[in-house]
């Protein structure tokens, strides 16, 4: 049975798993006009995507599906072969042409042709050590060669080499920190292994005194629950007995219930205990239905090696899953405190109250707009909340006078950002923290040098520093005081253009004026508490700051531009102003 079975795990960037192993399941059947079919009409939807590794992939199994039916397509099919070669190759896709080798090492091999199909498998089998199988071909290849060189039969099956699966199991305990991703992998493994049509794999939770799998092929993966004494598993978790069943529904421990409600039919069962390294139970195989004949010894001896490995694997796992929570809560709780030294400011700063967060919000919107990745997100969002916090150190009668600064006073609340890095740097935490430290003592630099208080320069200035310059500026002219009202927006934006590459990083306020303006007034609306009409937020949403500003110092050019302006005035300001006010 030339078949690719067992996936293990399919990573690839352009390939999806569920459509493969659909198709891989028809030749597993040996139905393979079915698959000729099925994968014909993958390969329309790839055009259509214009995915060319994965019209790669399926040309190679429709010729494979093709050649199983009928030998006579031998010409046809490796024309269509060396189509899929080119793909491979074009894309420099190593699953796409381990797949490719594959088929061609199949059709030489079905013509008799053992040098050139030997090459073909050889070729596969290198490409695979070099840089992984993710379709795991390998121990089908293996398989091949050595009945090419054994003089079998191509008629014979081509049943994968279980220490192919006892590897990628193995492979799985330092690679798979998922305990769900880790279940499926031993499981399909295990299947393949033993040459069994399903398997699942159960995990015994102590404190509830239940066996659960997410694992159950052919169960669409619902996760399955049940008391510890129930059951197959549970006799096997309870007694530490392996179970080897040839006739199912001979022997009243089975309970035939599941196969009435899916339609399935169980005829034989290997059921044996997983245990760690103190020899405890911790869960239970259950493979279903050996391919032919009934489970042998030689199985039974192959799943205890399986365990073994599976054992480790999942402890650790386990480990990790608790290792996870405590890092929730523990971030949760770092959080909070963040939160709480935010807070902490808008209770002595009445007049900025509102304006950490705020910044957050703003520089939010900046890194989306870049395209950072969630950890850079991260740290500039605890950066934005934190970056004020030194004013906790600055006098009540300098931080809430609401009139014009002194000199002397202007000095003492710029010492604030000094402050903000001497109270962070005494946290003990990560190297992260220290980022977070970096970006939020940093967004009074200018891109010039003429900031304060370390005086950087352009480059120099952490990345989050320059982002947090733009968003904490752009909410302190944008944000409405008692003493004051807000800057026209047409004046905002004037002063973050002309501040280009001297108070800020250019780049990152021709980024900033890119944002959709029905993003900025959401962060509006945060102050003043207006609602955001959904055909106006739509209408909003196809314009940015750059475009409201084009259509302000414009205003006669066009009446719908001019619409549109008054529009996002009425949100930013609250009323619709005259042209002047504008």
């Amino acid at each position: 049975m030339v078949i690719v079975n067992g996936l293990r795990k399919i990573m690839m960037i352009q390939c999806d798993k569920d459509n493969f192993k659909k198709g891989i399941t028809l030749l597993e059947d040996r139905d393979y006009n079915g698959a000729v079919e099925y994968f014909t009409d993958l390969e329309k939807i790839y055009k259509e995507q214009n995915s060319g590794v994965n019209i790669s992939i399926v040309l190679s199994f429709i010729s494979m599906a093709k050649y199983l039916a009928d030998k006579n397509n031998y010409k046809t099919v490796l024309k269509t072969l060396a189509d899929a070669a080119y793909l491979a190759d074009y894309h420099k896709s190593s699953t796409a042409g381990i797949v490719n080798e594959y088929a061609l090492g199949t059709v030489y091999y079905g013509e008799n042709q053992f040098q050139l199909a030997l090459k073909h498998f050889d070729n596969a089998k290198n490409l695979s050590v070099n840089n992984g199988d993710e379709l795991s071909v390998i121990g089908y290849v293996l398989t091949r060669i050595k009945q090419i060189k054994g003089g079998e039969s191509f008629s014979h099956p081509a049943i994968s080499d279980p220490l192919v699966s006892l590897v990628k199991i193995g492979r799985s305990i330092s690679a798979v920190t998922d305990i769900d991703v880790l279940l499926k992998v031993i499981a399909e493994e295990t299947r393949v292994a033993i040459q069994a049509d399903r398997c699942t794999v159960f995990l015994l939770d102590k404190e509830k005194n239940e066996l659960w799998s997410k694992v159950a092929l052919g169960m669409d993966s619902k996760e399955i629950r049940f008391p510890a004494d129930k059951g197959l598993a549970g006799y096997v978790v309870k007694t530490g007995e392996p179970l080897n069943i040839p006739d199912a529904y001979s022997d009243p421990r089975f309970n035939p219930d599941v196969d009435r409600e899916t339609g399935y039919k169980t005829k034989t069962i290997l059921c044996l205990p997983i245990k760690n390294n103190n020899q405890e139970i911790i869960g239970a195989f259950q493979v279903l239905n050996k391919n032919k004949g009934v489970f042998t010894k030689g199985d039974e001896d192959l799943l205890v090696a399986i365990g073994g490995s599976a054992s480790i694997a999942l402890e650790n796992a386990q480990l990790f899953e608790q290792q996870k929570e405590l890092y929730k809560e523990q971030k949760i709780l770092f959080e909070s405190f963040i939160d709480t030294l935010a807070t902490s400011i808008d209770a002595r700063d009445k007049i900025t109250a509102g304006h950490s967060s705020r910044v957050k919000l703003y520089s939010i919107l900046l890194v989306e707009q870049l395209g950072c990745d969630a950890k850079f997100k991260e740290l500039v969002e605890k950066a934005a909340i934190l970056h004020d916090i030194g004013k906790i150190g600055i006098r009540d009668s300098v931080l809430q006078k609401e009139g014009k600064l002194t000199d002397e006073e202007y000095k003492h609340i710029q010492e604030h950002v000094k402050i903000t890095h001497d109270i962070l740097e005494k946290i003990h935490t990560s190297e992260d923290f220290k980022m977070i430290t970096e970006f939020a003592c940093s967004h009074h630099e200018k891109y010039d040098g003429t900031g304060y208080y370390r005086h950087l320069k352009g480059e120099d200035i952490p990345y989050g520093g320059r982002i947090l310059a733009v968003a904490d500026v752009f909410d302190a002219i944008t944000s409405k005081r008692h003493y004051r009202e807000k800057m026209p927006i047409k004046n905002v934006i004037d002063i973050l253009i002309s501040g280009r590459d001297k108070h800020f990083d250019g780049k990152l306020v021709d980024e900033f004026l890119k944002i959709p303006v029905d993003k900025i007034i959401n962060v509006f609306l945060t102050e003043n508490h207006h609602s955001f009409k959904d055909e106006d937020r739509e209408i909003l949403s196809r314009y940015n700051l750059k475009d409201i500003y084009d259509f302000l110092s414009n205003p006669d050019e066009n009446e719908q531009n001019k619409h549109i302006a008054e529009l996002f005035n009425f949100y930013y300001s609250g009323t619709i102003n005259n042209d002047e006010d504008l």
